[in-house]
């Protein structure tokens, strides 16, 4: 099955200027094979959300998603050190 990636543009500029990352970089969180996807109870009462937590090769990045069908839609990531510190925890380097 193919998932594609879907986003706002405007957030996707308001992104990288407040966090640092693309959302196209932040779909490659999703390729790194010791990624976490973690249901997010926070952002939404309307539909699940969820965090995508991996690397990207310039860092550990979180990303904010939904899933829509077979695509994924992106609502924030970054650099946040949180998750960061699970994923470590979970490849065993904490």
């Amino acid at each position: 099955m193919e998932v594609s990636f879907e986003w706002d543009e405007h957030k996707n500029r308001e992104n990288q200027q407040k966090h640092g990352v693309s959302f196209e970089e932040a779909q490659d969180a999703f390729r790194d094979p010791n990624r976490l996807i973690l249901k997010d109870p926070f952002h939404s009462s309307e539909e699940e959300r969820w965090f995508c937590v991996g690397d990207i090769g310039t860092g550990i990045v979180t990303v904010r998603f939904t899933y829509r069908g077979n695509t994924i839609r992106i609502f924030g990531a970054g650099y946040w050190r949180r998750l960061r510190r699970k994923y470590l925890q979970a490849k065993g380097h904490l």
